[in-house]
C-alpha cells in the first residue's frame, strides 16, 4: 500500500509567518498534537510538535561548563512559567519549529512508513510530493490499515 491510498488529506497546519498563538489554538481546536509549517506555495519548511512548546516552556536549569582553564555558568530561567508561557504565544512558529523535516513521498510504501515513524520515534509524517504537502500519515493511521484486514 502506498501513501497516497491512506494519508489524511485534509492537514492541519500554519503559516511560516504565523504565532504560536494560532498553532496552539489550533491545536486545542482540532485535538491534535503537531502539525506542518507551510510557506506561500505549500512546501513544507517545519514542523511544529507538542515537545517544542514543552522544551520551551519548561524550567531550564543553569548549566554549568567546566573547560580545562575555567568554568562557565549559563544561566537558567530567571523568569516564571507563566511569564515563559506568555511570551511564547507571541513568538514566530519559526522561533522553536523544527526544520530539519523527516518526510515521505507520495508513492511510499506503508512498511517503509511503519520503520520511519518507529525508528525515528515520531507520532506523524507529512507526505509530500514534488516537494509540496500533500497529506500526513500517523502511527494510528498505519496500525489502522496494516491490522484491518486481519482483526
Amino acid at each position: 500500500m502506498k501513501a497516497h491510498e491512506f494519508m489524511i488529506r485534509q492537514v492541519y497546519k500554519v503559516k511560516e509567518y504565523d504565532t504560536v498563538r494560532t498553532f496552539i489554538e489550533k491545536c486545542i481546536e482540532h485535538r491534535i498534537s503537531g502539525m506542518p509549517v507551510i510557506n506561500d506555495r505549500n512546501e513544507i519548511v517545519a514542523y511544529l510538535s507538542d515537545g517544542d512548546i514543552m522544551r520551551y516552556i519548561g524550567k531550564h536549569d543553569d548549566l554549568i561548563v567546566d573547560s580545562f582553564f575555567q568554568v562557565n555558568v549559563i544561566k537558567g530561567d530567571e523568569d516564571e512559567f507563566e511569564e515563559r508561557t506568555r511570551r511564547l504565544l507571541n513568538l514566530n512558529v519559526m522561533a522553536i519549529a523544527k526544520k530539519k523535516v523527516i518526510t515521505v513521498s507520495w508513492d511510499e510504501d506503508i512498511e517503509r512508513i511503519a520503520a520511519i515513524l518507529g525508528k525515528k520515534q515520531i507520532k506523524k509524517v507529512p507526505v509530500e510530493r514534488n516537494r509540496v504537502l500533500m497529506g500526513i500519515i500517523s502511527r494510528g493511521d498505519v496500525i489502522r490499515h496494516s491490522f484491518k484486514s486481519l482483526l
